[in-house]
């Protein structure tokens, strides 16, 4: 029991939430992306699938929303700048979601079952 107990105390305080610099030519500054916890990740599959049920899928942007943060990896956005953020440079988001999506291994299929799925 105790080597369970030990396994269990070691996956709980792994220090597992990566993140990268990212360099946004379009707003003339680094940002950090970072891997979501599973409750993010849970988060975006449901608001994700939302909007495109009523049709304003903000893909990119939500993505941004949970995975942008600061060097020590505190998230910079809340919910409050969905929209704002949907209204930057479409390839500055790309560049944030091409790194996200690597981090967090969002594959292309992940979207299409979204898509299914609402």
């Amino acid at each position: 029991m105790a080597d369970n107990d030990d396994l269990r105390s070691k996956i709980l305080a792994a220090e597992d939430l990566t993140r990268e610099a990212v360099w946004i030519p379009e707003w003339e500054t680094k940002v950090w992306v970072r891997t979501m916890t599973g409750a993010q990740r849970d988060t975006w599959e449901r608001e994700v699938a939302a909007e495109m049920k009523d049709g304003t899928v903000n893909v990119r942007a939500r993505l941004a929303l949970l995975t942008v943060c600061d060097e020590q990896g505190k998230v910079l956005f809340s919910e409050r700048d969905l929209l704002s953020l949907a209204g930057k440079s479409a390839a500055a988001l790309d560049r944030i979601f091409e790194v996200a999506a690597r981090l967090n291994h969002v594959l292309p299929d992940d979207v299409e079952v979204l898509e299914k799925n609402s």
